[in-house]
């Protein structure tokens, strides 16, 4: 989700507001009309494995809380392996539904590596956040961008796509929706 000024998280990202102050607004559409997004809320979670950063995963930094399990509760909505981004060691978190989140701390590419072999021939999905996507996308590991633009403006926060000048897309589809306009890119390399 990025907002029309390419941000991926508010301003202020903490605890109490994980995608930073007012970020909620980039998942209206997701709640507030998820009949007519069906189709792209499933698109989100056919991936075999996901790859995700720390603090996609939780808000904290340094050594791990062992008692944290992530944002969404005991059966978060991954239902596959989840591979994180940290240079933290901790060991798997095994969830309820088939999420188990596996912590990895030797780079993207590892990650990756991880993440393709789970997910055998189904697709592998860079979650987020922002700062790992750009990774992925600099290093030229990734094939398909799908975002889903809120009409919202944060003016700070966590951009998308800086640093990325020489990112070139091709629009493969663009769907419009009262919250949110979804658009899908072939990276081309």
């Amino acid at each position: 989700m990025v907002s029309e000024d390419g941000f991926a998280a508010g301003p202020n990202q903490s605890l109490e507001h994980p995608l930073g102050e007012g970020g909620e607004r980039l998942a209206r559409w997701r709640f507030e009309r998820p009949d007519e997004n069906a189709a792209e809320i499933a698109a989100i979670a056919t991936a075999g494995a996901y790859i995700m950063g720390r603090n996609m995963f939780g808000a904290g930094r340094g050594d791990w809380d062992d008692e944290w399990t992530g944002w969404w509760g005991d059966d978060p909505p991954y239902h596959a392996p989840v591979f994180v981004l940290t240079h933290y060691p901790r060991a798997p978190l095994v969830m309820d539904g088939g999420t188990t989140f596996t912590f990895v701390t030797d780079g993207i590419e590892s990650a990756l590596q991880r993440a393709r072999a789970a997910a055998g021939q189904r697709e592998v999905s860079i979650a987020g956040g922002a700062l790992t996507a750009r990774q992925y996308l600099a290093a030229g590991l990734i094939d398909e961008l799908r975002l889903h633009i809120a009409p919202v403006v944060f003016g700070a926060g966590e951009p998308l796509l800086s640093g990325l000048n020489d990112l070139a897309l091709e629009q493969v589809s663009s769907v419009e929706r009262e919250l949110v306009t979804h658009v899908t890119y072939r990276v081309r390399r």
